[in-house]
């Protein structure tokens, strides 16, 4: 009896790899997205980030969220034991094209950051008026 082996397809694994050169835990914060008629709408939970550890950028059709958030230090004291841990947070999003690179807004509040990506208006239609020479 032939053997037959069967391969699932399976999707593309990210080829980048990217070396930190800080020994911390990376996370890959939880979004929500919502798609409005006038905008997107993203709210990613990123605990412990501040409007000064957080930056948005935008490369291209790439958009990347990222943010630090510092160890707490006892003083006087040590940690016997913790489930909570820190770290920083790294997370990249395609865009699409109709989006207004130049009206972008962020807002964080209580480890939660809201990016608001405002959609360019639809080029409407023009009629042009033919003119005999």
């Amino acid at each position: 009896m032939k053997n037959i082996v069967e391969y699932e397809k399976k999707p593309v694994q990210e080829t980048a790899v990217v070396e930190r050169t800080k020994n911390r835990r990376v996370y890959v914060p939880k979004v929500d997205i919502i798609d409005t008629k006038d905008a997107v709408v993203l709210y990613a939970d990123m605990p412990g980030v501040d409007e000064g550890s957080v930056d948005v950028t935008i490369d291209k059709n790439v958009l990347n969220i990222s943010g630090v958030v510092k160890p707490s230090e006892f003083k006087g004291m040590s940690i016997a034991y913790a489930e909570y841990d820190t770290g920083d947070y790294d997370r990249s999003f395609t865009i699409s094209d109709d989006i207004d690179r130049e009206k972008v807004e962020a807002l964080v509040k209580n480890g939660v950051l809201k990016l608001v990506l405002h959609k360019e208006p639809e080029a409407a239609v023009r009629k042009i008026t033919v003119q005999a020479e």
